[in-house]
């Protein structure tokens, strides 16, 4: 998985972000929408962790989603 995907399927992923970190409150997610720099910021702001240990857990969440992929939006007719 890679942040464009995330940020296109963001719908789809939030509940597997929840499910990694329960502080993120559902008003939170909305405003991160998918963008890393500001899931980043939101995990630091919740768990009162470093930069670093946020980047560290969201490679780890990205490598355990590398399968997610978007929904494809056509239909077969």
């Amino acid at each position: 998985m890679n942040w464009d995907i995330a940020e296109g399927n963001w719908k789809q992923l939030v509940g597997k972000v929840e499910t990694e970190w329960g502080n993120l409150t559902d008003d939170k997610l909305r405003v991160i929408a998918g963008e890393r720099v500001e899931l980043a910021g939101r995990m630091q702001e919740s768990y009162g962790i470093s930069k670093d240990e946020a980047d560290q857990q969201l490679k780890a969440f990205r490598l355990l989603n590398k399968d997610c992929r978007p929904k494809s939006s056509s239909s077969s007719t």
